[in-house]
């Protein structure tokens, strides 16, 4: 029978060694794809490139990108607190295997602070759609973020918000920050250009100007048309 002050003698043959002593040997390793049951061998690499990029990592807000060793993006993400979001990716045990796999290709980071959240967003969404990681499933398609909208299918356009994919004919502007500031744009076109916001449905079914003709946001081409041009104010 082993005796207990004999145990402690065994354990460092059979225990793991530290993440950081990993980390260290891997050093001098490429980052390549490799398939799952390699995965967890290469995170602490990717886990020493995150820590490292955290050393001088601001806690303002701004957006951050996950570069692969060809230096192209393969995740870009935006934070209230740059510092506070890119430590979670140090947790290996707590991410989805998607984003383990992220972790375990980084080789470098870059940040991006910007003044506010808003703008991080706006800046995320903007360098998603140029640069199209392909970590980022969720917002490669812009559908999360609200656009405005203006048809080109209709002799009458019509503007209004839009969120999803753009199967509609038309021109798209943004994306926007929420749809409170979608709202305001569509209203402040309208104003100016008398554009109707309603459906095609609701266009051809009209047979009297609604409450937005009568406050001077639309000019009611659904029951004042005229092919020549017409002046309603």
């Amino acid at each position: 029978m082993d005796h207990p002050e004999d145990l402690p003698e065994e354990l460092p043959e059979s225990g793991a060694p530290p993440a950081a002593q990993e980390s260290e040997a891997l050093k001098g390793v490429a980052v390549i794809e490799a398939p799952p049951a390699d995965q967890e061998a290469e995170a602490p690499k990717g886990v020493a490139v995150i820590e490292a990029a955290m050393e001088t990592m601001p806690a303002n807000p701004g957006v951050y990108r996950m570069l692969d060793h060809k230096g192209d993006a393969l995740y870009v993400g935006k934070a209230r607190s740059l510092k506070r979001r890119v430590l979670s990716y140090t947790q290996i045990g707590r991410l989805p295997e998607r984003l383990r796999r992220m972790v375990s290709e980084t080789v470098s980071m870059e940040v991006i602070t910007t003044h506010t959240e808003a703008e991080a967003l706006l800046l995320e969404a903007n360098l998603i759609k140029r640069l199209k990681p392909r970590f980022n499933i969720v917002l490669r398609d812009d559908k999360s973020y609200p656009w405005l909208m203006l048809t080109e299918d209709h002799p009458y356009p019509q503007i209004a918000k839009h969120r999803g994919a753009r199967i509609r004919k038309g021109s798209y502007y943004g994306p926007f920050a929420s749809a409170w500031a979608v709202n305001q744009t569509v209203t402040a076109m309208q104003r100016v250009f008398l554009l109707r916001s309603c459906a095609d449905t609701v266009f051809a079914n009209r047979t009297r100007p609604c409450l937005l003709f009568q406050i001077k946001r639309c000019s009611a081409p659904c029951v004042l048309a005229c092919t020549g041009g017409c002046t309603i104010w």
